[in-house]
């Protein structure tokens, strides 16, 4: 092998390693599994007292994101957000990162999370939880220059059985 074909092959190795640990952390984003640290714990109030969440990457390869967010909605208002810090995951295993929930009407947002914490756990109805709404965001910028997020909404019920799950495919 000659010295070019050495340089083109290496070449070509560091142009297309930062596109592939992209692309492979987008599709980990989407395979991601998640849960409050303590399982059979998780509730919307403790959420808006900070807390630690375990993120699980079911992915045989490592993913990456800048950003992780957390944002429920009710009747369509933003009640905050709870967000964790940048991470790289590991391949098939978990990792748990502490989140910090901001909101700038911080008191009703926790009343609407205790009536609704309540009603979940089988309490009477005094607020409409179809009107709860929880969008899962991550930033996961190309390059680290372009911006790109993967969303996801669900139901605010089916959130927090998803967070009090006892185990991940980490696990």
């Amino acid at each position: 092998m000659n010295k070019h074909s050495i340089i083109t092959t290496i070449a070509i190795i560091v142009i297309v390693l930062p596109f592939a640990h992209w692309g492979f952390s987008v599709i980990g984003m989407h395979q991601l599994e998640y849960r409050w640290d303590s399982p059979g714990q998780f509730n919307f109030f403790t959420m808006s007292n900070h807390g630690e969440i375990e993120l699980c990457n079911t992915v045989p390869f490592w993913m990456s994101f800048e950003k992780f967010e957390i944002v429920p909605y009710f009747e369509a208002s933003n009640l905050g957000s709870f967000s964790v810090e940048p991470s790289t995951i590991n391949p098939m295993s978990s990792t748990v990162q502490q989140g910090i929930f901001s909101s700038e009407e911080l008191s009703a947002s926790q009343h609407i999370f205790i009536t609704l914490d309540f009603e979940f756990d089988g309490g009477d109805i005094r607020l409409d939880p179809n009107q709860f709404i929880v969008v899962v965001k991550a930033d996961i910028p190309i390059l680290g220059l372009i911006p790109y997020s993967s969303t996801t909404q669900i139901s605010g019920f089916d959130f927090d059985k998803m967070m009090n799950a006892e185990d991940l495919s980490c696990n």
